[in-house]
């Protein structure tokens, strides 16, 4: 409906100038009749202009005052014409945020003597924030100065409006032509395919994105664990040395050197580099003691520890390997 009102005006007139009036005048609302503009200036059935307006919106403190008054005439009108009140006794007949800002704006505007007693100064007031309240909430131009002291007071907003104008483009015609989108083989049989007007298509527009993987729950809990001990001053062992020797991952955990674990079918040695390239000499020394007479409360295995057999390469088995690397670093810090 929208696209035939803005194409059937287009014909004998020479340009919409505003999109909103067009949408009121047409009793049509405005954002159909946006997404229709958006869509006809895409084909280039029209060419479109943005227009943008400041505009103030009431807040939900300006929308209050708009419907009871501002608090400096409901603080006038709560003095009594003859006479005075007590500050206390004001105080208890109106909301609090409104007796204090009441106060403040009655008092700037010479409206009330303001003491121990509060009485009236004139007789007659205007409510003018109420008033440019109701014209702001209406739609209806205030001067500048009276927008910006409503902003001070933060009674209304500022808010942006966006719209159109629209005159006919290069491919304007009074009513939208149907395109294809597919050639199929009815279109072949019947001949109609000299005839079709088929949609361009945009080769360089991206298609969706491909979908990937995702973390397994048991590894999303491992890190949130990890991040926890992070978080505490914990730091994480390296543990990237995935190639191990026998050293560090049996001997330095006193692991018997003919223990069935570190058979073959158990364990997977390397061939390339099939030994390691360096140990410690003193704790290799030290680990040779206690694996053949003991020590520190322990009497050894009491056989021939081989030095061959610790050199030997694997495939690291266990993080502890790690741990025995990281507690001699420690020592010997």
């Amino acid at each position: 409906m929208a696209e035939d009102a803005i194409l059937g005006y287009l014909a004998t007139h020479e340009e919409i100038p505003d999109s909103e009036q067009f949408a009121t005048q047409h009793a049509l609302q405005h954002s159909e009749v946006v997404n229709v503009i958006k869509s006809l200036h895409g084909f280039r059935y029209i060419d479109a202009q943005d227009i943008k307006r400041e505009t103030g919106v009431l807040t939900d403190e300006g929308k209050k005052y708009a419907a009871d008054g501002s608090p400096e005439v409901q603080l006038f009108l709560a003095v009594p014409p003859e006479g005075s009140i007590s500050k206390d006794e004001l105080q208890k007949k109106l909301d609090p945020s409104v007796f204090k800002i009441g106060c403040s704006q009655a008092g700037k505007n010479k409206w009330v003597e303001m003491g121990k007693q509060v009485s009236r100064k004139v007789q007659h007031v205007e409510d003018k924030v109420k008033d440019l309240l109701i014209r702001v909430q209406s739609g209806q131009a205030i001067g500048k100065e009276d927008i910006n002291s409503l902003k001070a007071r933060k009674l209304i907003v500022a808010q942006t409006w966006k719209g159109y104008s629209v005159r006919k483009g290069p491919n304007y015609a009074p009513k939208r032509k149907k395109v294809a989108t597919d050639l199929t083989r009815e279109n072949l049989q019947r001949g109609d395919w000299k005839e079709l007007e088929f949609k361009e298509y945009n080769f360089n527009a991206k298609g969706p994105p491909a979908e990937s993987g995702h973390l397994h729950p048991l590894l999303k809990v491992k890190q949130q664990l990890k991040n926890i001990f992070l978080q505490l001053g914990f730091e994480e062992m390296p543990t990237n040395n995935f190639v191990e020797s026998s050293f560090w991952n049996f001997d330095a955990l006193f692991q018997p050197q003919q223990h069935p674990a570190r058979d073959s079918h158990d364990t997977f040695f390397l061939e390339a580099p099939s030994t390691t390239r360096e140990l410690p000499e003193d704790y290799v020394e030290l680990v040779k003691r206690v694996h053949e007479s003991g020590g520190y409360g322990s009497r050894g295995y009491m056989y021939d520890w081989k030095r061959e057999e610790a050199n030997k390469n694997l495939l690291r088995t266990h993080t502890t390997a790690v741990s025995t690397r990281m507690l001699y670093a420690l020592a010997k810090v």
